[in-house]
């Protein structure tokens, strides 16, 4: 027994925690749970508790369908929601086969592959998640349009948004209690609309706090009598929710992006990166932009990116390289804008990283940088330029990603084959869709 599974079995003792909750994330990215009594932990350490995995999205067929949910020590974490007495603790899973090795359709296991891939090359991969969402009065209700908690705008400080103070405060609260560090809060520009950036971390830490993150936000929200929603486009009008996400790649305690007197400080590694994720961009967004939904965020402007380019310090790119700070070369990045936050965050930081690294293995050159706003610009502007879309609508996403090798190589057969086949029956029940635009548009007049 190593000395964190002993510190987490006398934590539970001393904190009189009565329930554990092992978590684990299926294909979509939807967090999954079982509670288990604190006795039965030592056996979960050493051989994983056991469950049915055809019952899980994505998982595994009837026939297979045996799996085993085994804690990660080094997540564990009090439920500070919970309560003082009584309470319930929480750790992250990896799923395993039967005879103990990873599973193949396990969204963590993808992750851990791909950053086994970055270490053998030399690399640690550290990301930094700016993660928005909406926050609503009350609870959903099926056809009617949700009402946003305020009318505040970007970075407003304005008395009407106290609810939001609260909110945040406490959400901040709540996840610093559980190890998950905060560099920023502030209202973002919708309605109601909200972003909180995380601190920068190793990749499987930062997709293992999304998940986190998105359930403290939820319990958080209805606990004061609303809910938080990470839909990427509830509103026509307003800005989508992003996730907005800061990469960087470390040999050892050097920046590998970093390189003193270079254009943008940005070495040969860190713009073969770039390239390698512009090249494949259009191929990952099925990953990073899964739902029907979130294609009304990226066409929808709201500094949502809709072309495949890169800029210093453009907000219109799809890549944005932020300003250098002098003496901080460690804090040398790229942020790619794409993202949403309803991902799911394994596979979308798996794919990312994977595009990166072919980047970097195959020498790609990265193109000129776009200095202009690329939404003002014409079609034609754009493809002389070489500035080319991003997939329009989940159906031109699941055909870049069916022909794309780099994504059926990072996520393996299992579920490249399930996402496809996921991806599909969503986008074939949207196009079903009678929508309230179609009926007031020609209704009245056909």
């Amino acid at each position: 027994m190593n000395k964190q599974t002993e510190f987490v079995l006398r934590t539970i003792e001393e904190r009189d925690i009565r329930f554990v909750r092992l978590w684990f994330t299926d294909v979509l990215g939807v967090l999954k749970s079982v509670a288990i009594a604190p006795a039965e932990l030592e056996g979960a350490f050493s051989e994983g508790i056991g469950f049915d995995g055809s019952a899980i999205e994505g998982f595994a067929r009837v026939y297979e369908s045996d799996m085993l949910a085994k804690p990660d020590p080094d997540t564990f974490q009090v439920l500070p929601w919970r309560g003082e007495t009584n309470g319930a603790a929480r750790m992250i899973c990896d799923i395993l086969l039967p005879d103990g090795s990873p599973s193949f359709a396990d969204p963590r296991n993808v992750l851990k592959r791909t950053l086994a891939r970055a270490a053998d090359l030399g690399f640690t991969f550290y990301t930094h998640p700016e993660i928005e969402f909406y926050l609503f009065d009350g609870e959903p209700k099926p056809g009617e349009p949700p009402v946003p908690v305020d009318q505040a705008g970007y970075f407003d400080n304005a008395p009407g948004a106290a609810h939001n103070y609260d909110f945040r405060r406490k959400a901040i609260t709540l996840l610093e209690s559980m190890g998950i560090s905060v560099e920023f809060s502030h209202h973002e520009g919708g309605p109601g609309q909200q972003e909180i950036d995380l601190r920068y971390a190793d990749a499987l830490t930062t997709a293992d706090n999304i998940m986190t993150f998105r359930l403290v936000m939820k319990e958080v929200a209805l606990d004061q009598g609303a809910y938080a929603s990470f839909m990427p486009k509830p509103f026509a009008d307003h800005p989508g929710s992003g996730m907005h996400t800061h990469l960087s790649l470390f040999e050892g305690d050097r920046n590998a992006f970093y390189e003193a007197g270079a254009e943008y400080q940005l070495s040969k590694v860190g713009r073969a990166f770039i390239a390698g994720l512009l090249r494949h961009a259009p191929e990952i967004t099925a990953i990073t932009n899964q739902w029907v939904n979130s294609y009304k965020r990226l066409a929808g402007g709201g500094e949502a990116p809709a072309y495949v380019c890169w800029g210093h310090n453009n907000r219109s790119a799809l890549i944005r390289v932020p300003m250098y700070k002098p003496a901080k070369g460690n804090s040398t990045r790229i942020e790619f804008r794409s993202v949403d936050s309803a991902c799911n965050p394994y596979l979308a930081l798996a794919v990312m990283l994977s595009a990166g690294l072919k980047g970097i293995e195959e020498g790609y050159e990265l193109p000129p940088g776009a200095e202009d706003d690329v939404w003002s610009l014409t079609d034609s502007e754009r493809r002389a330029m070489g500035i080319m879309p991003l997939p329009i609508s989940l159906d031109q996403a699941i055909a870049a990603m069916e022909a794309s090798e780099l994504v059926a190589e990072t996520l393996g057969e299992h579920v490249f084959d399930f996402f496809l086949r996921n991806k599909r029956a969503e986008w074939a029940e949207y196009r079903r869709q009678v929508t309230q635009w179609e009926l007031a548009r020609y209704l009245p007049s056909l």
